[in-house]
């Protein structure tokens, strides 16, 4: 689906085991290019190998986003690790866009798109980490309803990020 306003060659959609070689390119490119490099960063996920393979169930799903059969970036959720089923909290992962992709308005239409599925697949609420240096993330998830946090929730092992934020669904 194209997301409303955007020329039709701006498409959002499931991830397919063909994206995963593009889809860890651009999350490891975007990484470095923020420099979250180091241990604690989720550029070093085994899952970023192969994305697909972790986002197709119930309560993991993973979008990217294309234009002109490129991937330009991407994002997804899952249950937060080290989080009860009774919390019913989700984690918004890896949402990354390479410079092509910002400012279009991408973020916010990927974002909504997550948030409806994450209601529909039972989470009462979202947590997600970022860093202090992302500024454009920051402010899209505020936008979105997210609030700061005082520290990490789960068990997610990304001690590199020094935000957290989370909202409820």
């Amino acid at each position: 689906m194209s997301p409303p306003g955007l020329p039709q060659t701006w498409i959002l959609r499931p991830i397919r085991p063909a994206d995963d070689a593009e889809v860890a390119a651009t999350i490891r490119d975007v990484m470095t290019e923020f420099r979250c490099t180091g241990q604690g960063f989720a550029i070093h996920d085994a899952e970023v190998a192969a994305m697909s393979a972790h986002y197709g169930s119930a309560t993991a799903r993973y979008y990217v986003v294309e234009h002109s059969g490129t991937v330009q970036g991407g994002g997804g959720f899952a249950p937060l690790a080290g989080s009860t089923v009774e919390a019913a909290t989700c984690e918004l992962r890896k949402m990354y866009f390479r410079p092509a992709a910002r400012g279009l308005g991408l973020g916010h239409a990927l974002l909504e798109l997550l948030l409806a599925e994450m209601r529909a697949a039972g989470f009462r609420r979202c947590y997600l980490e970022t860093t202090s240096w992302m500024t454009a993330a920051q402010h899209l998830y505020r936008a979105h309803g997210f609030t700061a946090l005082c520290r990490a929730e789960g068990a997610t092992g990304h001690h590199g990020c020094d935000l957290h934020f989370a909202r409820p669904l």
